[in-house]
């Protein structure tokens, strides 16, 4: 019994060289920040945060980060759940092509969104007959923002899912529930943790977004300049407020992250509040086979 609980204990050994390189790879992301906030003209810090086209811009910041965070979690979910589960040809070049904005230049992401939707672009003329202009728009912002940050929630959710494993939605599946009832009553509760994760992250992306946003949307103020577009605006003219602001956008990202990977609970890194919900499933699994039973 001894050696089965020293078996389920975490391993938490790390050598000591590393800790030495994990300070190094800390000291790459916090010493820039730590110098930003040195630049910050504290006097003046609140009257420069709060001007007009400040409070604009992150006004629109966060409109439109939360509706491209709406429409990441529409699109993105069947997309998860596709890559996670289905079986068909050509999977894996569906997900490196959901994955490639990871990768991509922002402007490159802009430049491609803007040959789509733009006047001369591939469903541009059939936009315009409807009477709509998506370029140099709002809607051009939530796009941007959903291009980018589309893979974070899909890249998350669809982890989540292959983590979950598909033995409870088998057992839903043999007590006959419909695969509908148990997407909804199975799949969705078990990859809740993964999804909320996904559409922080979807969130944070879309309120860092500059690259696409400027190419595709625009710099109009109240329309389309975002607090990133402000914050580049005003690095020319007002390097107060650059800083400034620069450092409300990092707060805001550091408190939307540290939400996204919180544990539940207050639980350590030890895996045991995942055990105890692993260990309440097989009753959800019974439950949604039993709707339709």
């Amino acid at each position: 019994m001894t050696g089965g609980h020293a078996g389920r204990q975490a391993y938490t050994g790390v050598p000591r060289w590393l800790y030495g390189l994990a300070v190094l790879a800390a000291l790459v992301v916090v010493l820039p920040l730590v110098a930003m906030v040195a630049r910050v003209n504290w006097a003046n810090f609140i009257p420069l945060v709060t001007s007009a086209p400040a409070l604009a811009a992150l006004g629109l910041s966060l409109r439109t980060a939360a509706a491209s965070t709406a429409l990441c979690i529409v699109l993105g979910v069947p997309l998860a759940v596709v890559l996670a589960r289905g079986r068909f040809p050509l999977l894996g070049l569906l997900r490196s092509l959901v994955l490639l904005p990871l990768v991509l230049p922002p402007v490159v992401g802009g430049i491609a969104l803007l040959y789509t939707f733009g006047r001369q672009g591939l469903l541009g003329g059939a936009i315009e007959v409807l009477g709509l202009q998506i370029a140099f728009s709002t809607t051009a912002v939530v796009l941007a923002q959903t291009f980018v940050a589309l893979p974070f929630l899909v890249v998350s959710l669809e982890g989540a899912l292959r983590t979950g494993g598909q033995r409870y939605e088998a057992v839903a599946a043999t007590l006959g529930a419909t695969p509908g009832t148990v997407f909804r009553r199975v799949t969705l509760p078990l990859a809740l943790p993964g999804l909320a994760s996904g559409a922080v992250l979807s969130f944070a992306r879309s309120l860092g977004e500059f690259g696409a946003t400027l190419t595709f949307a625009g710099s109009l103020q109240g329309v389309t300049r975002t607090l990133p577009l402000e914050i580049y605006l005003q690095r020319e003219t007002d390097p107060d407020a650059a800083v400034a602001l620069s450092l409300v956008l990092v707060a805001v990202a550091v408190a939307v992250v540290a939400l996204a990977y919180r544990r539940p609970g207050g639980r350590g890194p030890d895996g045991k509040a995942g055990k105890q919900a692993s260990g309440e499933r097989p009753t959800t699994a019974a439950g949604a086979g039993g709707a339709l039973a």
